[in-house]
């Protein structure tokens, strides 16, 4: 009879497989509380101890570490000496090896989880039997997923057995699993202080290892990439929210500048727990904006600037409900991204059925999240990859008030912001470290007025944005006067900071930092402005 070897931490499926095996007429062997689960299920099952002939020991650290084991994965069906091999030792081949591994990734995930949980959540012989199993493939069928239960049941039932295209599918992704695996351990343990004798779960020094593993999960190829003559693909890292997780309900393929604009615009609502909309064109914002619901944030943020905003990529940091759908399939969008949505939105939105609809639960990655590795940011380059730590906008997470003011947030002015001018500088600080470098935005205190992105001096953006106020028609024009200004790095000299000034602001919030900044707040107090600084740069390229 041909011989089944399941060991899994992860039990989905197992007796509804263990059951067909058995009816196609295998032998179970199995371990610890895999035997335990098949055998109070009524199945025949074979304990490893006895194909091994020693007993699970050091709580259970050992037990399919045997040649007993190992020998009938890996001897070759086509090598008549492997075989003999075998008959010489009595060992019995295993056709079919059904394994996935401790739970070391949610154990990480666990804040409250110690390092020694950790240790012994790192698996040795289920490692060791995925790899043999799909080194074997063209004699052993190895799963390591429960979505593939059903498939390989069939694949058994067909006439001639599993094809070898199959078993080398699954052999494929038995490698990836464990490669995944061990990237989860690699990365966690980089995380490991060692100082003072001690392990303790917290950033060593550095805090970036010397080896980076991705572990990255393939979710499909791209409608295409950047541009249409290149291709492209979505991997999922392995967080348990935000695009990597995400369901497309609707709407044509996704291309590469789809995601690209649908997280710039993720990041931003992230910024806010009021109801906040985006509206993206080539991951700059054309509006954002709050409200008392989605919908009037959606209309406030597309409103700002209307004709940008055709054909942009909208995120709400609320889910969809019926209001908000009828204001967004009211004009041309792209896509558009959200935590959640009801029945009758999904209605309204399927009358524009070419549009992208994206649910992402992303909300749990906003600045409440726990910095760790996964917090980190990967960038190719030519021949090479870029690391760097997330940036998040901690100092403006709370609101601002001349009473409370996070560290380094001080005004430097001799006129002080008004209680609404500190509400709309703290509004436009967290949407400026979204806007592409070098960048100065208008706002007030629930929605932007102008923004200029992307220039080559900061002069330059100031004018783009007033450009942009100014509009093409008197009804698309936007008065700054009363507004507030933020610019995401220091003024290098003081040209900017009076563009800002004779466009209408009066008040202003910046980083600080430059070797001129006595001549920029002399400026300042000339014009009458207050001015904070912030003491943090949030450049974006």
């Amino acid at each position: 009879m041909p011989r089944a070897l399941l060991s899994v931490s992860d039990k989905t499926g197992l007796v509804d497989l263990a059951r067909g095996l058995v009816q196609r007429r295998f032998d179970l062997v199995s371990t610890g509380g895999t035997a335990a689960a098949l055998t109070a299920a009524g199945l025949p099952v074979v304990n490893v101890s006895t194909v091994t002939g020693f007993p699970e020991m050091m709580d259970g650290r050992v037990k399919t570490l045997h040649p007993n084991v190992h020998a009938g994965i890996l001897a070759r069906r086509d090598h008549p000496e492997d075989l003999a091999a075998l008959s010489a030792h009595g060992i019995t081949p295993i056709d079919v090896v059904v394994v996935n591994l401790y739970p070391f990734a949610a154990t990480a995930a666990n804040p409250s989880a110690t390092f020694d949980d950790l240790v012994e959540k790192i698996d040795i012989g289920g490692p060791s039997m995925v790899r043999a199993a799909a080194k074997n493939f063209p004699g052993v069928l190895v799963l390591v997923d429960p979505a593939d239960y059903g498939t390989a049941l069939a694949a058994l039932d067909a006439p001639g057995g599993p094809t070898p295209a199959f078993r080398f599918d699954l052999a494929r992704k038995a490698i990836a699993h464990t490669a995944a695996y061990d990237a989860a351990i690699t990365a966690t343990l980089a995380e490991i202080s060692t100082e003072g004798g001690t392990f303790r779960r917290e950033a060593a020094a550095g805090g970036f290892p010397a080896r980076l593993e991705l572990g990255l999960s393939k979710i499909g190829d791209l409608r295409y990439g950047e541009n249409p003559h290149q291709q492209g693909a979505w991997y999922a890292t392995g967080q348990e929210a935000g695009l990597g997780q995400a369901t497309v309900l609707q709407g044509k393929g996704l291309s590469y500048t789809n995601l690209l604009d649908l997280d710039a615009a993720a990041r931003i609502v992230l910024e806010f727990q009021e109801p906040a909309a985006a509206v993206i064109k080539h991951t700059n914002p054309c509006g954002v904006a709050t409200g008392q619901s989605a919908e009037e944030a959606y209309v406030r943020a597309r409103d700002t600037d209307a004709l940008s905003a055709f054909g942009g990529i909208v995120a709400l940091n609320r889910p969809i409900d019926e209001a908000a759908a009828r204001e967004i399939v009211s004009t041309f969008i792209e896509a558009v991204i959200a935590p959640g949505i009801d029945d009758a939105a999904r209605e309204v939105l399927a009358a524009k059925s070419k549009m992208r609809v994206v649910i992402a639960d992303f909300r749990s990655l906003g600045h409440g999240a726990a910095v760790g590795s996964r917090d980190r940011e990967v960038r190719s380059l030519l021949g090479a990859v870029l690391v760097q730590d997330r940036d998040r906008v901690v100092e403006a997470q709370d609101p601002w008030t001349p009473e409370a003011l996070p560290e380094g947030v001080r005004v430097v002015t001799r006129r002080k912001p008004t209680v609404e001018e500190w509400q709309a500088l703290r509004f436009a600080w967290r949407v400026c470290a979204h806007v592409k470098s070098n960048t100065i935005i208008f706002t007030n205190a629930d929605r932007t007025l102008a923004i200029g992105a992307g220039q080559m001096s900061r002069v330059d953006a100031a004018k783009v944005a007033l450009m942009k106020a100014a509009g093409d028609d008197a009804d698309a024009r936007v008065s700054l006067a009363g507004s507030v200004a933020a610019s995401d790095a220091f003024f290098p000299f003081r040209d900017g900071l009076d563009v800002i000034a004779a466009a209408g602001a009066t008040a202003v919030v910046q980083p600080g930092g430059s070797v001129r900044d006595a001549e920029v707040i002399a400026a300042a107090d000339e014009h009458g402005l207050a001015m904070v600084f912030t003491g943090r740069r949030h450049f974006r390229h």
